[in-house]
């Protein structure tokens, strides 16, 4: 049994971050259904893989909400916290070998740090582009790319307005903390407090912060 463990929504400053790991016996249905790293992919296409890889794969999801992902920095790196997040699916799903898609820029630290967490005993190879070389990994990078995308949409739902992507870079995700800010004096719901561009827009609005990060 091989597993592969991937994430979306690393960066962004809205939403979750969603860990997923896809385990299989071996990676030919994977590759026959022509799966590829999430980011090459239109949504469309996304979500009709998704199904197919649930159908044919074991299937473990972690969702870490905005808030805890801003309690999880008050007490590690970012790099920190993903490593353990990345063992814990490892662990539901003790598999033989688990290929990581590296988040530290030294992918081999990134494997040792997550193996520090396993305790199922499986072998952990890490990579950077371990989407684009692993069809396991691709495949955890494709469901976890979907399951992210649901949660932006019912966000919007939940609060009645559009909140883009996400992305630090998006100015539909920036006009609506903005919005949010300008009418109500706090940041929205589902934002990463612990976030610079957070941080960055509270300050531009005269709102003291309250809590101290670090990282």
């Amino acid at each position: 049994m091989i597993c592969g463990v991937d994430e979306a929504g690393r960066g962004p400053v809205v939403g979750p971050l969603v860990v997923c790991g896809i385990s299989v016996e071996e990676d030919t249905p994977l590759v026959s259904m022509g799966v590829r790293d999430s980011k090459s992919l239109t949504r469309q296409r996304r979500e009709a893989l998704a199904p197919m890889i649930l159908d044919v794969s074991r299937v473990e999801v972690l969702e870490v909400s905005a808030e805890e992902i801003d309690d999880l920095r008050r007490r590690m790196t970012l790099n920190e916290a993903e490593a353990m997040l990345f063992a814990q699916v490892v662990d539901k799903l003790s598999p033989r070998v688990a290929y990581l898609d590296a988040a530290d820029v030294d992918e081999t630290r990134f494997g040792r740090l997550t193996e520090s967490h396993i305790g199922c005993g499986a072998k952990i190879v890490s990579k950077h582009r371990a989407d684009v070389e692993y069809p396991v990994v691709s495949a955890a990078s494709i469901v976890a790319k979907v399951h992210r995308d649901r949660r932006i949409d019912a966000i919007e739902e939940e609060l009645g307005m559009a909140v883009g992507s996400g992305y630090t870079s998006d100015h539909v995700t920036i006009g609506f903390i903005q919005q949010w800010l300008d009418e109500k004096g706090s940041l929205p719901p589902h934002v990463r407090r612990s976030w610079k561009t957070a941080q960055k827009l509270m300050n531009l609005n005269g709102i003291r912060r309250l809590d101290s990060f670090e990282g």
